[in-house]
């Protein structure tokens, strides 16, 4: 039969985690199974998110859930970066040559592409 924790337990057990000690470490020193301080490391981050499993399988797609939302937030980062970047360097723009000066647009592209 397992044993029963008290919340407030739970809560040390967690903040020793957050705090950057390792599981391993953790489990060691109170002596609990790694299962369960990963249950309680990963409902303390369901909660701080705002969620709250009901089932082992919404605990499974919750998860899925915020590593793609972690996955997005830094793809969004590496775009954001990349934008700022591009936004920096100097692009000259080509020269149209001056064989006729009646019109300012640039020549028409063959093939159908388009500049702009």
């Amino acid at each position: 039969m397992p044993k029963k924790f008290t919340e407030e337990f739970k809560k040390d057990a967690v903040a020793l985690v957050t705090a950057g000690s390792s599981q391993r470490q953790v489990c060691a020193d109170l002596g609990i199974s790694k299962s369960a301080l990963r249950t309680w490391v990963q409902d303390a981050r369901f909660a701080s998110a705002g969620m709250k499993p009901a089932d082992d399988q919404q605990r499974k797609e919750m998860a899925g859930a915020l590593r793609r939302i972690r996955e997005l937030e830094q793809e969004n980062e590496v775009l954001c970066r990349a934008a700022a970047y591009l936004s920096q360097v100097h692009i000259t723009p080509p020269k149209w040559g001056t064989r006729s000066s009646k019109s300012l647009l640039p020549p028409t592209p063959r093939f159908g592409c388009r500049w702009r």
